[in-house]
């Protein structure tokens, strides 16, 4: 399988990278900086990803849209969440995401069964509201009905997308308190990717196979 990692520098995506890898996928893991791994691609950046995908000339069999930011993290509502951060954030937690698929729609054409994994977040569901985080959370939300939409509109064209919370993941974002490691929310989510298919597409699913309410 054929698959291109945004945001797979660390964290989730790195071990997504690894994991898919050992088991004989064809991974291109991508970052903002690569460091000589994998390919720079910073999804904020419209032009970046446009080249990206114009080199990117083979069959594309899933493409897993990981690369996001929490820039808000702990803002008081009285005076955080200035207006640059609401920009820079759905640059990439939503814009990037669309952009990116968008730009790649010829490779995973060329797959004959082609899927797309939206790295969201349990933040953007309206049914579970939490206060505070309104940036990231109203990101999140639309990157969720970025995927039911997208599932509605791909699905003629054989592309099978789904919206996937990773848990609550012991990285630089979800802090050391967190409840389980980056290996286990790997793996949970590369067994809900192998699962996803035109049957099931428009799925918002926590890494453990729950269904998640919008």
């Amino acid at each position: 399988m054929q698959v291109i990692i945004t945001g797979a520098n660390r964290g989730i995506g790195a071990r997504m990278a690894e994991q898919l890898s050992a088991r004989g996928d064809s991974v291109l893991a991508t970052s903002r900086s690569s460091g000589g791994a994998g390919a720079t691609l910073d999804v904020s950046q419209p032009a970046q990803i446009t080249a990206f995908a114009q080199r990117y000339d083979t069959a594309l069999d899933l493409l897993i849209c990981n690369a996001g930011v929490y820039l808000d993290k702990g803002h008081d509502t009285e005076s955080g969440y200035d207006p640059q951060l609401w920009a820079d954030t759905f640059a990439v937690n939503v814009t990037g995401v669309f952009l990116t698929v968008q730009a790649l729609l010829p490779a995973l054409a060329r797959s004959k069964a082609p899927k797309v994994a939206i790295i969201a977040s349990q933040m953007g569901s309206s049914e579970r509201a939490g206060g505070n985080g309104f940036i990231y959370r109203a990101s999140k939300a639309a990157a969720v009905n970025l995927a039911c939409n997208l599932a509605l509109e791909l699905k003629p064209k054989g592309i099978a997308v789904g919206a996937y919370h990773p848990g609550w993941v012991q990285t630089d974002m979800g802090g050391i308190d967190a409840d389980i490691d980056a290996a286990t929310s790997a793996a949970g989510l590369i067994a809900r990717f192998d699962r996803l298919s035109l049957d099931h597409t428009g799925v918002f699913e926590n890494y453990d196979g729950a269904i998640i309410p919008f």
